[in-house]
């Protein structure tokens, strides 16, 4: 019998103090195109056939909503379902039909370790046009995720859920779903949260050509352009209207199953002491406190503040 497992990274939801500023960054600058809009809630698609890889909720808070994950059917739905179930998870939403304004589909939604909200569906639609401009995002390519316990989060995503182990560092644990180096990274915080989430873009010259865009948009790079070493891929960081960081990245490292073996963190420090292999880029002392969660903090305070004013003026 076949290992019940999530199968692929499909997206990430954000909750977004501004939908339509929020909204106006992401197809303008990140180069996403919106499919559908009911209420508060926008959907965004990449240049892949993916049927939305972003949705962004209208909230009085800027925080991570949940992250979308595929599985093969709508058998391994209910199959995943039962098993996370039996083992005491925390569960959302049993399984139900998605609605058509998000793409269709059968889903149910549960809960991580430290509180993080994973939606595990199948069956959503796809788009049959695929759009040629490289600058652009494909995909969601990774998220990775502040967690207070590492080795908690990683036996849940890795025992419960099926992931594989793909590298360790001093920093971080890299587990996949599918040949992608890596879907979910755990970055050891001092609290859960979103340290930020990575587009795949189809080249070198796309990921440059995106990193000009931003840039023309009036949005710095603040790390990169340079090379990772666990996943071999591309990057350059940005931050966006909330607060979050968002990257684009490229060649990510394509894992064969039959012959990979795990970096152990000693491996890594030995291998290469910093997190560019080309030793060029660093990251910014505001990327840092955005990846801690500070910047969206900072303006979901900002944000309560102008609200109270208001109500007492």
């Amino acid at each position: 019998m076949n290992e019940v497992r999530i199968s692929a990274l499909r997206g990430v939801e954000l909750n977004v103090l501004n939908l339509d500023e929020s909204a106006d960054f992401y197809r303008k600058a990140w180069g996403l195109e919106a499919v559908a809009r009911e209420g508060g809630v926008m959907y965004l698609r990449g240049s892949g056939a993916e049927h939305h890889i972003l949705t962004l909720h209208e909230a009085p808070r800027a925080s991570l909503h949940s992250i979308d994950f595929a599985v093969q059917d709508a058998g391994t739905v209910d199959a995943l379902h039962a098993k996370v179930a039996g083992l005491g998870v925390e569960i959302i939403a049993a399984p139900h039909a998605l609605p058509a304004v998000a793409g269709g589909g059968y889903a149910f939604s549960l809960k991580t370790p430290e509180g993080q909200i994973l939606n595990i569906s199948a069956g959503v639609a796809k788009h049959d046009f695929i759009y040629a401009d490289r600058s652009k995002p494909l995909k969601l390519s990774h998220i990775v995720l502040n967690v207070e316990d590492i080795d908690r989060q990683n036996h849940f995503f890795c025992d419960t859920l099926g992931f594989r182990l793909s590298d360790s560092t001093e920093r971080m644990d890299f587990v996949r779903c599918s040949s992608d180096h890596h879907s979910i990274a755990l970055a050891r915080g001092h609290g859960a949260g979103l340290n930020h989430m990575a587009y795949e873009v189809p080249n070198f010259d796309g990921l440059m050509r995106g990193a000009g865009r931003m840039k023309q948009q009036g949005f710095n790079v603040e790390w990169g352009v340079g090379r990772h070493g666990p996943g071999d891929n591309i990057f350059s960081y940005f931050i966006e209207p909330n607060g979050f960081v968002t990257e684009y990245t490229a060649e990510v490292e394509q894992i064969d199953e039959a012959i990979h073996m795990a970096g152990t963190p000693e491996y890594w420090a030995k291998k290469m002491p910093m997190p560019d292999r080309w030793g060029m880029a660093l990251p910014s002392q505001l990327l840092r406190e955005a990846m801690s969660g500070k910047l969206t903090e900072e303006r979901n305070l900002r944000c309560e503040d102008i609200i109270s004013r208001k109500l007492a003026s």
